[in-house]
């Protein structure tokens, strides 16, 4: 019987192929480099095909390699799940989970959930990270991270998914602006030219642009800004306008400033808050108490609210 590769030999490969380069594959493996190469074509050897080429200046994956990688990916992520399915099992609502949180939830969600989920589970600790979306999920995929806390819609197939949720999209304007003169703002196309976007890779750019596709809305080409808080300072330039989610003007974004909320006319556009997890995940019993949890901390939040005035700040 031919000898079957390692999972040692396998992750050599797969940090390889992220670099493509034999140091930092080395390093990130914690080995030497002769160890890597080693343990590379110890891996080509028993597989019997050739997966890296390699000159001077170049490492590249041969196309059969490229296959297998994907292959590898598999396995060592159903190796990890194994051992994460023994911890849990061990032990539940205990140990560390490893969370990403997108930068339009984290400030103004986690500060009323973290405290509870402490007060709830004293043995649970939460380890967080802050991305954007389509970063958090290559994490949850490459298993650095345990759950996402992400906005829909996005693409989320294969994950498990819980939705939380919806956070009403509202117009931010600086006080006497034109824009506010109605109760219930409508988005007319003669706004589109003022509309003011996050950069590309936020998800809130596309759920902004969503909404307004959703009402014959049509943006023009314009600034971009790299945070809320560089586009609050945009919107209280005179720059533009904004479309900006309850929960941060909720949160408290707007004090301090000189600009206004208003609800937007029905339909409302809106986006999803959801926990999402790989759909082997072995910590089900943390993810549906984290789901709930954050359901529970946003109710009493809204309990507690007096809810978006329509002439006045959050």
């Amino acid at each position: 019987m031919a000898s079957l590769p390692s999972l040692r030999q396998l992750s050599y490969f797969v940090a390889l192929a992220k670099d493509l380069n034999f140091t930092r594959a080395a390093q990130a493996s914690f080995v030497g480099q002769s160890t890597l190469s080693t343990g590379l074509k110890e891996l080509e050897d028993s597989l019997g095909v050739r997966l890296v080429e390699r000159d001077r200046q170049n490492v590249s994956i041969t196309p059969i390699g490229l296959e297998i990688l994907e292959r590898a990916k598999v396995i060592l992520a159903a190796s990890e799940d194994l051992v994460e399915f023994s911890k849990a099992s061990g032990k539940p609502m205990s140990g560390t989970i490893r969370l990403g949180v997108i930068p339009t939830i984290a400030p103004f969600l986690l500060p009323n959930v973290l405290p509870d989920i402490r007060e709830r589970f004293p043995d649970l600790q939460i380890a967080l990270r802050e991305d954007l979306t389509a970063n958090l999920l290559a994490r949850l995929a490459e298993h650095q991270l345990d759950f996402a806390l992400i906005a829909l819609p996005f693409e989320t197939e294969g994950l498990l998914v819980s939705e939380l949720f919806n956070d009403e999209f509202c117009l931010v304007a600086r006080e006497g602006d034109p824009a506010l003169k109605s109760k219930e703002i409508q988005l007319p196309a003669k706004l589109a030219e003022r509309l003011l976007l996050l950069e590309e890779g936020h998800c809130l750019r596309e759920h902004t642009m969503q909404a307004c596709r959703q009402s014959d809305f049509r943006k023009a080409d314009g600034m971009e800004a790299t945070s809320l808080l560089t586009l609050l300072q945009m919107v209280e330039s005179g720059m533009g306008i904004a479309l900006l989610p309850e929960m941060a003007l909720k949160g408290g974004l707007l004090n301090g400033t000189h600009l206004v909320a208003r609800p937007l006319a029905p339909p409302v556009p809106k986006r999803i808050i959801a926990l999402v997890a790989r759909s082997s995940t072995a910590h089900l019993e943390e993810f549906n108490a984290l789901s709930l949890c954050i359901q529970e901390q946003f109710k009493g939040a809204n309990k507690s609210s007096r809810g978006l005035r329509k002439d006045a700040r959050i």
